[in-house]
């Protein structure tokens, strides 16, 4: 398989691999009843007035679209990390994007939702905690898995440290 060597369209290949984690626990969520409304359903409170509108089966996909276009920026973002700070260490750097990137946009939607569509209770907010955390860390290793070697294999920029120093030249002490 060709590797992916752009950072953008590897981004956005990773953040749709993100997003299908993140869809598939949140689904899972709403489908048992532990959450009381699916994450696509506050999306489209963004543009949609009513929580009844945003349940409908349009509403829903334009929560999807919206979802979607998030985990698509999140993916760029993991990529930037990733080729920024090497690819290593995946959990912890899937995990960090993940956690911290959907916290930020389910704040942002809390403000810009309709604040009927919004569940308010303690659970269904640490499932989408849950489902960001999947989210980061299946487009961590889509991108490490599917990006190109090239990209991630950059010396660090701020190795300027000339490793044939002499010790004797640090210690002494000039007459």
């Amino acid at each position: 398989m060709k590797k992916i060597n752009n950072i953008v369209y590897l981004g956005l290949i990773a953040g749709i691999g993100g997003w299908v984690a993140f869809e598939l626990t949140d689904i899972i969520f709403v489908k048992k009843g532990i959450s009381k409304r699916s994450y696509s359903t506050i999306a489209a409170g963004i543009i949609l007035s009513s929580r009844r509108e945003a349940e409908k089966w349009s509403g829903q996909f334009l929560g999807v679209l919206i979802e979607v276009a998030l985990c698509m920026v999140g993916g760029i973002l993991m990529v930037k990390m990733l080729t920024t700070y090497g690819r290593n260490k995946l959990v912890p750097k899937g995990l960090f994007v993940g956690l911290t990137f959907g916290k930020a946009i389910t704040v942002i939607l809390s403000k810009l939702s309709n604040k009927n569509v919004i569940p308010n209770d303690s659970i269904s907010n640490i499932l989408y905690i849950i489902s960001h955390a999947a989210f980061g860390l299946a487009s961590v290793f889509t991108a490490a898995k599917i990006g190109d070697d090239s990209l991630f294999d950059i010396p660090p920029q701020n190795d300027y440290s000339d490793v044939n120093i002499n010790l004797e030249e640090i210690t002494s002490v000039p007459h």
